[in-house]
């Protein structure tokens, strides 16, 4: 069976003559020579620059240390900002200096020819094992680091400090309080006005609409010894519904008027539950989507929790401001804290 050629389909050049079968290997390009080559002084200006780059990295370490033990993180959000800033300006003067000295390095101390190796089987005899040694002899030699003693100081220990900007905070972290029965004792006691987070502001019952959410937090929250770490428990999620919606509750006349307060950490691994949706009247994790059900006592309806959002017990008090009747009657956050205590 004959068949026929189309020459239409031939691969041609811009100018119409037709590609060859192979092509010449064009071969490295020519070394463009640097200034440091040739010109002694911008060589050792150039270690001079990788130097600094060092010791900026060494210096933000010492500082991201310093920072650690004389500005621990405080109570206020203010403190906690301004020791996180200095830790991670520390931090990252201490991992970009050493990245940036190990490039300037590269591109104007060391050898930049372009080289090209044939490719060759994988299991490498003895000689080439041999070769490869030397070749990585070369390396050293070349990047000259046998005779800048100054370098190589700068270098090592940058080197050697900037683990300590990381292993510091994680040592000094172990230990202290590890109590967690702690997660069963919130600020929430009989009488505590709810309050939106984050004014402290009281809320009456009457300023609450159906189908509003609010973030709340026990009014006398600023009296606490450590605010952040109680406003990390006793922080609630409060909707209000059309009480005719509301199918139970986990204690009786645990709600008020269609108003419900629930635990705003998840009873999974203790991510903030925040997203409320008004026709289901569903609440939603968004870490791992277990999803609640709050006019049903925040039933689990969908996801990887296993237990109910623990239920705020409320009510009004003389003045008509929403207070709490009590505080939890079982522990916030995730269930495995239960089996730690």
């Amino acid at each position: 069976m004959s068949t026929h050629h189309d020459p239409s389909t031939d691969l041609t050049t811009r100018d119409g003559a037709p590609l060859p079968e192979r092509f010449e290997d064009p071969g490295l390009e020519g070394h463009r020579a640097r200034v440091g080559d040739s010109d002694p002084k911008a060589q050792k200006r150039a270690e001079r620059q990788v130097v600094v780059l060092f010791t900026l990295s060494i210096l933000g370490t010492v500082g991201a240390i310093v920072a650690y033990a004389l500005v621990p993180p405080g109570e206020t959000v203010g403190s906690m900002r301004l020791s996180n800033l200095l830790l991670g300006l520390g931090l990252f003067l201490g991992l970009a200096g050493i990245g940036f000295a190990a490039v300037h390095w590269a591109k104007s101390l060391m050898n930049d020819h372009e080289q090209a190796e044939d490719r060759h089987p994988t299991a490498s005899s003895e000689a080439v094992r041999v070769k490869a040694v030397e070749a990585l002899r070369e390396g050293v030699k070349d990047s000259s680091i046998g005779r800048r003693g100054v370098l190589k100081g700068a270098m090592v220990t940058s080197l050697a400090l900037f683990p300590l900007a990381i292993a510091v905070p994680l040592i000094g972290n172990i230990g202290g309080d590890w109590d967690v029965s702690r997660s069963k004792r919130t600020m929430w006691r009989r009488g505590t006005r709810l309050a939106i987070d984050p004014t402290g502001r009281p809320i009456k019952a009457a300023d609450v609409t159906i189908g509003s959410v609010f973030h709340v937090i026990p009014e006398d929250l600023h009296e606490a010894e450590h605010p952040l770490d109680e406003k990390a428990k006793a922080v609630v999620l409060m909707i209000r519904m059309d009480p005719r919606d509301l199918k139970s509750e986990q204690g009786e006349g645990w709600s008020y008027d269609g108003i419900v307060a629930y635990s705003k950490i998840c009873t999974h691994v203790g991510c903030p539950v925040a997203l409320y949706e008004q026709q289901t009247h569903h609440i939603l994790c968004p870490c791992h989507q277990s999803t609640f059900d709050a006019a049903d006592g925040a039933r689990v309806v969908f996801g990887p929790a296993n237990r109910p959002l623990p239920q705020l017990p409320i009510t009004v008090d003389d003045e008509g401001y929403l207070v709490a009747q009590d505080g939890f009657n079982e522990p916030i956050g995730p269930s495995f804290w239960e089996r730690l205590t």
